[in-house]
């Protein structure tokens, strides 16, 4: 049985924090419940302590203080997990958010980042050398947590997910022990955290190969969600075929107000995100056949890269109800895009979305077994959101997603990406990673085999 962080004896305690550099917060301290606060605000769990570190010196002190004493720990980065799996209640927080730091090497466009970094600050810091790394959609979105999911955005069909462009990490495991994983040094390790989440240990340090990417071309284009029949149709025959530096995620979605036009706000739509990181002089012509859709708005053009980066930032700001469900799929068909309109039809809050992701190009020339995101071969990781800032709503929001999804869910191509997805129990997980699956649990055994590290999409270790 856990124990409580309570329970402990206070000599315990005193002696823990007399080896960590970071800051102890316990539920007395004033800043306590601004500390327990993540991204999702339907997720109000309370620790008994949350250790906030800012080296690695202080990670394995956590590391070995939670073992010790039996507690139950979670990691947190950024904080943005959809099912608030970086906090729990009782038991221990080791928060990285003070273990920042970002070098961008010129000499093999490579950058090293802390794992308490969110993506906007590497976009900073690597913006001005003309490079980025392929990320999410949101910059406030924690490097680690994205990262050890698979990482999926606006660059994965011109340079894969996040997790294909990994190439080191710094981590300390379940004994404490620090280690270097690449694809020299404890290989089958670092298979393991491309993609199968926080089960493994916790990274301090991430190395990626960043690209050439500086301004890009794109925008939103949105459509009347009475078009939406048909704008999926030709979303599905053209994307898929267009260079892979194009991508674009096709979404159902309510225009809630600024930085967009009066006249269409409250209004519903079926929209397409678009990014295209190839030549920007050649936008125009790339655009030419989303121009011919004849969308009622579009807002394309030239934009540093981090502009795109951000642009739904000030929306989605902290602290919102959420709640997630996601799938894959490997098409559009006409059903489905028919139950899309439907569900876009009803949208309950002005912030509630449903988005299609594609794996195409890059990502999708990686094996299913290269890594442990097992969904190469899906053209779309799918996720239906429903968002409002007032608890009130909860109820609602969660109704319309659950609904939406279970509409859609039988055109599915199995299992979902695990970032996307909240508490759905151990079989969801293992759909998710198909045949990778038992490979992960026997990594697990070697390096968790008590299952210390299992506030996550848990992999059980193999008996």
């Amino acid at each position: 049985m856990e124990t409580k962080i309570k329970n402990l004896q206070e000599d315990i305690l005193q002696e823990f924090e007399t080896k960590i550099r970071g800051e102890l917060v316990f539920p007395d301290n004033q800043k306590y419940e601004e500390t327990r606060k993540v991204y999702n605000g339907m997720i109000d769990k309370k620790p008994g302590l949350i250790v906030k570190c800012v080296d690695v010196a202080d990670v394995i002190s956590a590391v070995t203080f939670g073992r010790e004493n039996n507690l139950l720990v979670s990691v947190r980065g950024g904080g943005h997990n959809a099912g608030g799996l970086g906090i729990c209640d009782d038991g221990l927080v080791i928060d990285l958010s003070g273990i920042k730091f970002i070098r961008v090497d010129t000499s093999d466009n490579t950058v090293r980042v802390g794992g308490g970094n969110v993506w906007g600050e590497v976009d900073h810091a690597t913006h001005p050398f003309g490079l980025a790394v392929p990320a999410g959609i949101i910059s406030t979105t924690g490097v680690g947590g994205l990262t050890l999911g698979g990482g999926v955005g606006h660059l994965s069909r011109n340079f894969g997910l996040t997790i294909d462009n990994l190439l080191e990490a710094d981590m300390v495991l379940a004994d404490g022990s620090f280690v270097t994983v690449n694809n020299e040094k404890n290989t089958d390790l670092f298979w393991a955290i491309r993609g199968g989440g926080g089960n493994f240990g916790i990274v301090t340090s991430f190395k990626f190969q960043a690209h050439e990417v500086n301004t890009v071309y794109g925008g939103p284009t949105l459509w009347p969600i009475e078009k939406t029949e048909e704008i999926m149709e030709w979303y599905d025959g053209f994307l898929h075929n267009a260079p892979d530096e194009l991508n674009g995620f096709v979404a159902t979605l309510v225009i809630p107000g600024p930085p967009f036009p009066p006249h269409l706000h409250n209004k519903k739509f079926c929209g397409i995100v678009w990014c295209y990181s190839g030549d920007v002089k050649k936008g125009p012509e790339v655009f030419e056949p989303v121009i011919a859709m004849n969308p009622l708005f579009e807002h394309v053009g030239e934009m540093p890269y981090p502009s795109v980066q951000t642009l739904f930032d000030g929306l989605l700001p902290p602290g919102m109800q959420w709640y997630w469900r996601a799938d894959f799929f490997n098409d559009i068909p006409a059903d489905a895009a028919a139950l899309h309109k439907k569900f876009g039809s009803e949208i309950p809050t002005p912030l509630s979305q449903m988005h299609l992701y594609p794996i195409s190009g890059a990502a999708g020339r990686v094996g299913k077994t290269e890594t442990p995101w097992a969904y190469r071969d899906a053209k779309y990781a799918g996720v239906f959101v429903g968002i409002d800032p007032d608890p009130v709503n909860a109820e609602k929001i969660t109704k319309w997603a659950k609904d939406y999804w279970n509409a859609l869910h039988p055109y599915s191509s199995g299992g979902a990406y695990l970032n996307f997805i909240m508490n759905e129990g151990q079989e969801r997980i293992k759909a998710s990673y198909k045949d990778n699956y038992e490979r992960l649990s026997q990594i697990k055994k070697k390096y968790d085999p008590a299952n210390f590290f299992r506030v996550n999409q848990n992999i059980v270790p193999a008996e």
